[in-house]
């Protein structure tokens, strides 16, 4: 054999044995519906994408539920979730809808109410709204107050759904008679009956970290219909710190984790967002600046924060395709009555950054991203 054949027959043997650098997913950017803003999506078994949005007066406006098949480029005629026209708020970023899936693919949410919405809450302030799409797909049934023991709704509260027919609505709060941050706990109403009806709220834990006035919390069930929340503390006021609490599928109490720190004496009104993953949870917050994600099924997994340096980096959203690659999307330059700019990383299964750090300009003012993972394993986001 000639000195050429050896060559070429090693080259081939080397590239072959050699592992290409995995290729780098698409990310697409899709904006919300009709100008509106606070985007929730979540994309079901078929790779349909759900989302509710915000649209109207940021103190009194109305949401909407839409559908896509093809990861935001076509979306269904808009369904309005509240029956109350005006009651629901945007002011703050971290009050507005989520939206979860249940059994047979029946769309949940749940939100705070604005000032007029009722029916009012216990204390007859705001209310924690709930209403469920009706049997034929058609439309929302009439929306319903679940804080029934609580006062003081302030930051947002979310909603998650399983399988097997239970619907569960979380919220922050201070138990009637009450008042202040070190008091609020998180609460919780559940329903065995696809949210037909709810048993009566109670406290999820009752552990004396209080919880962040103005901050958003995030709940979601795994595939096993085990439950997850992700909420910040304020315990002695300075202790801002990120807790998450967690239900086995089998029910029963709340244990509660520390999962990160911030000690700062002032309210951030900060979001979380938590995503099921293959095997387990992610979830997504921030810190000083800066944001995070990380497993959090286990204890003693990492966070991983996105490249560059910290400085107004919030509202993080998180997704992950079955590859195990991970979307992590945020905002940057927002404040008070102040829109700004999207940002986003794509890492890999290890939580290495794959490719260049994305952005784009005209996040809104009051809104937040959505990120969506799809069948085929590229991401959408929505802002």
């Amino acid at each position: 054999m000639n000195a050429w054949l050896w060559t070429m027959l090693w080259l081939a043997a080397w590239a072959g044995g050699t592992s290409r650098p995995a290729e780098v997913p698409k990310v697409e950017l899709v904006r919300v519906p009709e100008g509106g803003i606070q985007p929730q999506a979540v994309v079901d078994g078929t790779g349909s994408l759900h989302m509710v949005y915000f649209s109207g007066e940021a103190g009194h406006g109305d949401l909407y539920y839409v559908r896509s098949v093809n990861g935001g480029g076509r979306w269904t005629a808009p369904l309005r979730v509240n029956s109350q026209a005006g009651s629901a708020i945007a002011t703050g970023n971290i009050r507005g809808a989520h939206l979860a899936l249940g059994r047979g693919g029946r769309v949940h949410v749940a939100w705070n109410g604005s000032q007029t919405a009722e029916p009012k809450a216990a204390d007859g302030g705001s209310p924690m709204l709930y209403a469920r799409m009706d049997a034929a797909g058609t439309g929302f049934e009439d929306q319903r107050n679940v804080a029934l023991h609580s006062h003081g709704l302030d930051g947002g509260g979310a909603v998650a759904a399983d399988g097997s027919g239970g619907v569960y609505a979380f919220w922050h709060a201070a138990p009637i008679g009450q008042d202040g941050e070190a008091a609020r706990r998180v609460w919780v109403a559940e329903s065995q009956d696809d949210g037909a009806t709810f048993a009566a709220d109670r406290i999820a834990w009752d552990e004396p970290v209080g919880a962040c006035g103005c901050c958003g919390l995030n709940a979601a069930s795994d595939g096993n219909g085990e439950l997850y929340v992700l909420f910040r503390s304020a315990r002695e006021m300075v202790h801002r710190d990120m807790y998450l609490l967690r239900r086995g599928a089998g029910g029963g109490d709340f244990a509660g984790r520390k999962v990160a720190e911030w000690q700062v004496g002032y309210c951030v009104m900060s979001t979380a967002m938590l995503s099921a993953v293959r095997g387990g949870m992610l979830g997504a917050w921030e810190s000083a600046g800066q944001v995070y994600f990380a497993r959090v099924e286990g204890d003693g997994n990492a966070a991983v924060a996105a490249p560059g340096p910290a400085g107004g980096r919030k509202y993080p959203a998180v997704a992950a395709n079955k590859r195990g690659q991970v979307l992590l999307a945020w905002t940057e330059g927002m404040g008070w009555k102040k829109g700004g700019a999207l940002a986003w990383q794509v890492f890999d299964a290890e939580g290495q950054p794959m490719g260049a750090e994305g952005h784009a300009a005209g996040v809104p003012v009051w809104s937040l991203v959505a990120a969506a993972a799809r069948p085929d394993g590229t991401f959408t986001i929505v802002y």
